[in-house]
């Protein structure tokens, strides 16, 4: 039997025929599950397909595009995400930060996603993950083993954009092919001056210059500040190729946080990653042995984006005033984290050493 939606707010839910409650995603499947009966309603497949939109002509229309809806959001004054809560829920705690929040009606246009990854790391594996972390983390201060919980955990769904582009690149630069020469010197020898010989290396630059060609494939951008942009990029990589159509079972009973950093915004940050393999194919279409870039212009065409929902279990904590974030990937269960350091842990091992050392020096010379 299918899950039996309903509308609450802007978020849609979905009602068990067993008992009333509301059903929630389990990772890894193709079914909603009641947490009060354990009934199990299947998700049929979305007949969508996953698809490219065209870049130029989203920000000409945004507007109409995006559509108007009234959305029950805040962002966190901590971190800066903004979160969208569950229905009937008026305050929380940020998920990326452990911040409390207060909603707020705000009235906005925005891209909706039309594709995800859906949850596929169960929680309890997450949990395993992050007692695991936390044990192997000796140089952390006592209190942290003590006080984080293992078993906080908020599945989120993290927004992201995606690039597609052809890039033309005209450049300027110059080559460097190496050639040797002799080169003699004198040296003194028992006192006596001798001539001897040596090759040196040198350079002969010359004039380059011409055009190359680069595609890029879903160039993948995160699209809020929720995540420290380091423990982002280390979380990856993403097997976007099972990215399936958007469909609001997969969100039931995840927080999804929305987007801060815009389309526009957003392909800026991927002309950044594209620049260093522009560069790169630039040295490759050079040649030589060395290679000066002078000067580029880069133009871009069939600019195409994804506005995609991606699956983190996160765990946020405060030690001594600061952030600490225990990430889990759910797509591929690849884990990053930040932990505080003691540094009388650290000191006491070093003085370990130095004693050991010494002892060791003492054994040897005695």
């Amino acid at each position: 039997m299918e899950p039996t939606p309903r509308q609450e707010g802007n978020a849609t839910t979905f009602k068990c025929e067993g008992c009333g409650g509301t059903l929630s995603y389990t990772p890894g499947t193709q079914h909603l599950a009641c947490p009060y009966c354990a009934h199990n309603c299947a998700i049929t497949a979305s007949e969508d397909e996953v698809s490219e939109l065209d870049f130029e002509e989203h920000l000409q229309h945004a507007a109409e595009e995006a559509g108007l809806e009234e959305h029950l959001t805040v962002t966190c004054d901590g971190c800066g995400a903004r979160n969208d809560l569950q229905p009937n829920v008026t305050a929380g705690s940020c998920p990326f930060c452990g911040s409390p929040l207060v909603a707020q009606h705000v009235s906005e246009k925005r891209f909706q996603p039309r594709s995800l990854l859906p949850f596929k790391t169960p929680l309890d594996e997450a949990k395993a993950l992050f007692k695991k972390w936390i044990a192997s983390r000796w140089f952390a201060p006592r209190a942290f083993h003590r006080d984080v919980r293992p078993d906080k955990l908020d599945g989120v769904y993290c927004p992201f954009w995606t690039y597609d582009a052809e890039t033309r690149t005209r450049y300027r630069g110059e080559r460097g092919d190496y050639y040797y020469v002799t080169q003699s010197y004198k040296v003194m020898v028992d006192g006596k001056e001798q001539t001897r010989t040596r090759r040196e290396r040198r350079t002969r630059w010359s004039h380059a210059a011409g055009n190359v060609k680069n595609l890029f494939d879903d160039i993948l951008v995160r699209a809020s500040r929720g995540l420290p942009e380091t423990l982002a990029a280390n979380l990856g990589p993403w097997d976007l190729h099972q990215l399936c159509a958007y469909q609001p079972e997969f969100l039931s009973g995840f927080k999804v946080e929305s987007y801060s950093i815009g389309l526009e915004d957003g392909f800026a940050d991927a002309k950044a990653q594209m620049e260093p393999v522009i560069r790169q194919t630039i040295r490759q279409a050079i040649g030589g042995d060395e290679q000066r870039i002078q000067n580029t212009s880069t133009g871009y065409k069939e600019i195409t984006f994804k506005h995609i929902l991606l699956p983190v279990w996160i765990s946020a904590y405060r030690y001594k005033g600061k952030t600490y974030r225990f990430l889990v990937n759910a797509n591929t269960g690849q884990i990053q984290g930040e932990r505080p350091y003691s540094w009388i842990k650290i000191t006491l091992l070093c003085v370990a050493i130095a004693a050991a050392a010494a002892a060791l020096l003492l054994y040897v010379y005695q």
